[in-house]
């Protein structure tokens, strides 16, 4: 498995095998995404210091305003709603994609810092 899919899929930096994540959550339910601690693979662990996960905060703001971004393009200049409709199809992409954005954005962060 490629290094983009493992990102994709929330796997294991260093085996690509084991899940970075007990459940994905559900914004719906108001249940946020519960990681592992260590892979149940190869045992590595995901957090290698306190407050190693507050720049995925960064990385998920990045992931969350492209996904704005493109809202507004697409539903504002191509498709050509009100500025109404637009924010509010808007607001509700934002909070669906909430808990995939939170997992991606750690799953990221984790892979970025990972040396072989």
């Amino acid at each position: 498995m490629g290094k983009f899919f493992s990102i994709l899929k929330c796997k294991c930096p260093n085996c690509n095998k084991g899940d970075m994540f007990i459940n994905k959550g559900n914004i719906f339910l108001f249940k946020m995404p519960e990681m592992n601690k260590r892979c149940e693979n190869c045992n590595f662990k995901f957090e290698k210091e306190t407050g190693f996960f507050f720049g995925a905060m960064f990385v998920s703001y990045a992931l969350g305003a492209a996904e704005m971004i493109a809202s507004l393009v697409l539903f504002w200049y191509l498709v050509d709603l009100s500025p109404l409709i637009v924010f509010s199809i808007i607001a509700i992409i934002a909070v669906i994609s909430s808990t995939f954005n939170f997992r991606l954005s750690r799953s990221i962060w984790t892979h970025i810092f990972y040396k072989n």
